[in-house]
């Protein structure tokens, strides 16, 4: 997996491409969130659409991403996830918790509501 991370009107956009393995990277994304959240920065948007699969310790990363921002009262949208993506959130129910927008826009304007 690659990927890549800037700050963009107030809110942590990170752009991830290829397969989402947790143990790969997950730590180097705790770090830049952690670091991110230190910051003030508490609104994240994270565009999935070229992450082909998630693996359990996937989901995990964007659980523990998810619950770091809103434990600071912040807010995370996943950008576009592709089919396959989309579908492994609606088999386990993450689509219920995660909030999933079609574009960047639409991401600020959702990460601004909260």
């Amino acid at each position: 997996m690659e990927y890549s991370h800037e700050i963009v009107n107030n809110v942590l956009l990170l752009r991830l491409t290829g397969d989402l393995i947790g143990e790969n990277h997950g730590p180097e994304l705790i770090s830049i969130i952690n670091d991110t959240i230190n910051d003030d920065v508490i609104f994240c948007a994270i565009d999935i659409q070229n992450v082909r699969y998630i693996n359990s310790s996937g989901i995990g990363v964007l659980i523990t991403i998810l619950t770091k921002f809103r434990n600071k009262g912040g807010e995370v949208v996943l950008i576009k996830p592709s089919e396959s993506v989309e579908k492994l959130l609606i088999i386990t129910k993450l689509n219920s918790i995660f909030t999933l927008v079609p574009n960047l826009d639409i991401a600020f304007k959702e990460l601004v509501k909260s």
